[in-house]
This record gives C-alpha cells, structure tokens and sequence, in this order.
C-alpha cells in the first residue's frame, strides 16, 4: 500500500495549532478590571466603571461605565465568574442595598439582575460562598450584618436573617457601639469571619449551605488589642494564615487559621506606619501575593504600601519597605491574578495607580500607567473569557 503524506495540510494544521495555543496563551493574561466607586456628591461618579488589562504588556484599556449605581463600594466576583455582586445605596443614598450583576466573560459587560435592601445601614462589604448560594453583608452603621441566599439565576433574596453585635470600645468618638466593617467566607467556605471596628473583635460564624445560615463559632470570636479598629483581612493562599488590618491601630495582626475548627489563634502583631510617622492615619487594605511570599497594607495619612515578607514555615511578617501610592486615600488595592501589577486605588485623588511587582523581592515600581475613575474605592479582577 501507498502512503500518501499530505504535507500542506500538516502544515496547515500545525499552524492552526500554534495559533490557538497563542490565541490560549493570551487570552490567559487578560482581565476585565473592574472599580467601584463613591458616588456621594460632590463625585462626579456614577457607578462601576471598567478597564481591560493585558498582564503580559502592562497595557491598559478604558472600556466607560459598566453599571450605574449609588456608592457600589464593594463588589465581590463569584467563584465560577458569572456574577458580580455589590453594596450600594438606593433612594437617594437613604437605604442601603445588594446588587446582582451577570457578567459576559467576553466583553466585561454586566446586566442587571436584582436588588435587595441589606436590612441595615451603611453596608460597606459582601462576600459570596464559593458555591455561590449565599451572600453575606456588613451592615457598619446599624452594627449588624445580613445575611441573603442567592438563588441558582444568580439573583438574591431578601435577608433571612440580620446578626447584630454589641458591646462597644475604648475609644468614644469611633466605639461607641459595634461597626462591623467586612464578612469574609474562608477558603473552605464553611466560615464567615467579620471584623468589627467598634468592639475590637473577629467574630467566627459557621456556615451552613443547606439552610444558608450562620451560628455562632466556640470560642465566638478572637479579641485585639483595645482601640485597634478591626477592617478588613486575607487569608495566605495555603489557608493556614488570616492577616488582619487594624484600621485604627495602624497594625497587621497574623493569626493561624484552624478551619477545622474556626479558631484563630493570633501569632505576631506589626505596624504598617514607618518608625519615623507622626501623622494621622487609618489603616485600609491588607492583600497577599498569590505566590505567598509577600504582603501589603495601605496607609491613608503617609499615603502609602507597607511591604513584608511572609515567613513560609510560621506565617510572621517582616518589614521590608514602603511605596507611595501617588495619590490621596488609598482606600482599597489589588493584585492581579499573575502577581505581576498591584493597582492602588487613591480615593481622594480620582486616581487607580499601576505598579508592577517584583516576584522575588516584593518590592514595587509605578509603571507611570494611571486609571482616571472618579473616587475609586475597589478594584476586582476577571479572566477575559473566549
């Protein structure tokens, strides 16, 4: 029998091959980048905005407004990437709400789903369970936080119940009652833990995604040093370690996480302000490198990045440098999925910061790239979809 190569049609086809592969390749170091904002007069903004990054050239496209809504602060990415859920006002700015947005992966663009009143006031953070079946919401105003199933459309229900907390602090100008200020689904999804400025406390509360409810952790909380303000915190990407931000003590607490049990045990205790600062701050933002390597806090007073290095073996931090973030009120940040930029959004200045960070010393370098959004307060990334 005769073989027959057929050489153009290999050709072809090895072509079409490399194609795809660099077709793959690319597609997997781009991210819709999405910035919620203060929309309060006298901000000129008027919702979420979005911008496209390609991670591999450090190019970033302004894509305009991608959703109109009052003060979307905090919005939360679903694990699967088909919805993004945020905080907001509605009537004025009187009721505060919970958003659902779809997202089409493709072209950044969101559609409108739902809204649902939080139940209380002031909420500045939601988070999502992994399996995307409850949202939970930090109410800082009434000191409470909300708690709302999402249904299998990616829409959310009313609350179906409203945790309070009580108690207060030692100082009487920010403490005078509990102000939970973030809810944050561990990475297991089986715990929520909210830090709550006003009490100087970490409550623990498992969850329940058969009946999408929380009950109270033993012990219910971990405590912090009085008067620290407790904001936000992220979790080492292994799980093994929560770093909390304390927004009035200026300091980065590093607790061992126990998901087996939901303990956190606290291990070391770090300023994020230099040796030399005298000035008012409030702490902000505390994010991890996905390597693991690295960690970093905002300032807004000094109006910068405290950088540490993460111990593998212990989870403690060591100081290793600062970056001004070229702008005023570094509310939040974020890295990208590679670990390549860190985008630093300057609340004050209606400016989002690029710089590109060193995956061995963890150091960062503005890239001289600034994103004009209007009193920027979060910033999420998402894999552009093919």
């Amino acid at each position: 029998m005769k073989k027959v190569y057929c050489v153009g049609h290999a050709i072809v086809l090895t072509i079409l091959i490399m194609a795809s592969t660099s077709t793959s390749m690319a597609a997997q170091n781009q991210f819709w980048v999405f910035i919620g904002t203060d929309t309060h007069p006298p901000s000129k903004s008027k919702g979420i905005y979005l911008f496209r990054l390609d991670a591999g050239t450090g190019k970033v496209t302004d894509m305009g407004l991608a959703a109109e809504l009052g003060d979307p602060g905090w919005q939360k990415i679903s694990a699967d990437g088909k919805f993004l859920y945020t905080v907001g006002n509605d009537d004025g700015h009187r009721i505060s709400i919970a958003a659902a947005y779809r997202i089409d992966a493709r072209t950044g663009a969101l559609t409108f789903l739902n809204k649902q009143p939080t139940h209380g006031n002031d909420s500045p953070h939601l988070d999502v369970d992994p399996d995307r079946t409850c949202a939970v919401v930090a109410n800082y105003g009434s000191g409470d936080m909300s708690v709302m199933p999402i249904n299998p459309d990616g829409t959310l229900e009313a609350p179906t119940a409203v945790i309070e907390h009580s108690g207060s602090g030692v100082n009487p100008d920010r403490q005078k009652h509990p102000f939970p200020h973030s809810c944050n689904f561990d990475p297991t999804g089986k715990w929520v833990l909210t830090p709550d400025l006003g009490v100087d406390k970490v409550y623990v509360y498992r969850f329940d995604a058969a009946t999408r409810s929380l009950s109270s952790a033993e012990p219910a909380w971990a405590e912090v040093k009085p008067g620290s303000g407790p904001r936000h915190l992220s979790f080492s990407p292994d799980g093994k370690f929560a770093y909390l931000i304390n927004e009035m003590g200026g300091t980065v607490v590093v607790f061992a996480w126990d998901p087996a049990h939901g303990r956190l045990q606290p291990l070391q205790t770090v300023s994020t302000l230099r040796l030399d600062y005298s000035g008012q701050n409030t702490s902000a933002e505390v994010r991890v490198l996905p390597n693991g390597r690295f960690l970093y806090a905002s300032n807004r007073g000094p109006d910068e990045l405290a950088i540490f290095a993460i111990n593998p073996t212990n989870g403690w931090l060591k100081s290793i440098g600062y970056q001004s973030t070229q702008g005023k009120g570094p509310r939040d940040f974020a890295i990208d999925p590679t670990g390549t930029f860190l985008l630093a959004a300057n609340q004050y200045s209606d400016s989002v910061v690029m710089f590109r960070i060193d995956s061995q010393t963890g150091l960062l370098t503005p890239t001289g790239t600034v994103l004009s959004a209007p009193t920027p307060i979060c910033v999420k990334f998402l894999p552009v979809g093919n």
